[in-house]
């Protein structure tokens, strides 16, 4: 079944994507090629579009997005879920988002994009005013992992298991939530989309964050709320296939 307004959605997506100022040209050069950490663990890779030349494809046929990155040490306190390997150490996942050249479109708005292509509708970040904080909205979305264990053996596990609060040590049981970003003007007039810093998958009230779990979570350090579940992920640097998935999407799949 193909998606509805797929081909509608796409032209839509194309003309956000031309909103985007690309880096400028005076940036430094290309960065080392990252580390190879294989294809992505599904049966359907011939499917996939790889999304730019990153290590990130749209998969159509399952209406997801499927990243492959890797496990950090997860020592910290946490920010993301998952985020690039400059914030690496409160993290529980980084994918590398690093562009290849000056003018390519950043890994985060082409994931943006795929999402809006999925049908996913985003809402808002969270932001704080009035001395209270509101949640981010957006549609509901699913991530899932998968990585080969010390065996060979493929595993898969839901991501918000590999974090827990703080104090009560359990996993949120709230899905992460599609909440868009935002999109801000320099002195210049050119667009930037705030979550090519990385704020990508977050587990705080994060006013820039792209996805974000729809509950108050405390920013400041001594204030955060999750850290990693280390007992349920395998160990650092391991390469981690990453299904996000808009519950809108997945209930078109599962009426097939």
């Amino acid at each position: 079944m193909k998606l509805p307004g797929i081909a509608i959605r796409f032209l839509l997506v194309t003309i956000l994507l031309g909103m985007f100022s690309p880096a400028r040209a005076d940036e430094p050069e290309p960065q080392p090629k990252p580390r190879d950490l294989g294809l992505p663990l599904v049966d359907n890779v011939k499917d996939l579009k790889q999304l730019g030349k990153f290590a990130a494809w749209l998969d159509p046929k399952n209406k997801r997005v499927v990243l492959v990155g890797e496990t950090c040490k997860a020592g910290y306190a946490l920010e993301f879920l998952i985020t690039t390997k400059e914030r690496a150490y409160e993290s529980v996942l980084v994918i590398d988002g690093r562009r290849h050249d000056p003018s390519e479109t950043s890994v985060f708005q082409l994931i943006h994009a795929s999402l809006l292509a999925l049908g996913a509708n985003s809402g808002h970040p969270a932001y704080y005013k009035d001395e209270k904080t509101t949640v981010a909205t957006g549609d509901q979305v699913m991530i899932e992992v998968r990585w080969k264990d010390k065996d060979g053996k493929t595993q898969t596990a839901d991501a918000r298991t590999w974090i827990r609060d703080m104090k009560t040590k359990k996993s949120p049981t709230v899905y992460w939530v599609f909440a868009g970003s935002q999109i801000r003007k320099d002195d210049e007039g050119r667009n930037h989309y705030l979550a090519d810093g990385g704020d990508f998958v977050c587990v705080l009230n994060n006013p820039i964050a792209m996805l974000d779990l729809p509950i108050v979570s405390a920013g400041a350090i001594e204030d955060r709320s999750f850290e990693a579940n280390v007992d349920a992920m395998p160990p650092p640097e391991t390469p981690v296939t990453i299904l996000i998935t808009p519950k809108v999407a997945m209930k078109a799949v599962e009426k097939k």
